[in-house]
């Protein structure tokens, strides 16, 4: 079976980025603090370019947020 590659990019008032850096980020901020990426299950990421910022919730109780370089 043939695998799809998705790249998804979201673009308003100029700010653009692409949903695969925001987990990246979450990913890195998540082993950045001690923890294993084998023991996060789920993640939310929550982009709100109004405010250059993405909130995320990791396995549905830990909760942060970065600020969204524009690209």
């Amino acid at each position: 079976m043939l695998k799809l590659k998705a790249e998804i990019y979201v673009e308003i008032n100029g700010i653009q980025t692409d949903t695969q850096m925001l987990t990246d980020v979450a990913k890195d901020i998540w082993k950045g603090e001690g923890n294993r990426l084998k023991d996060m299950k789920t993640l939310e990421i929550y982009f709100k370019p109004n405010e250059n910022v993405c909130y995320y919730v990791i396995n549905g109780d830990v909760k942060g947020q970065f600020e969204v370089n524009q690209t």
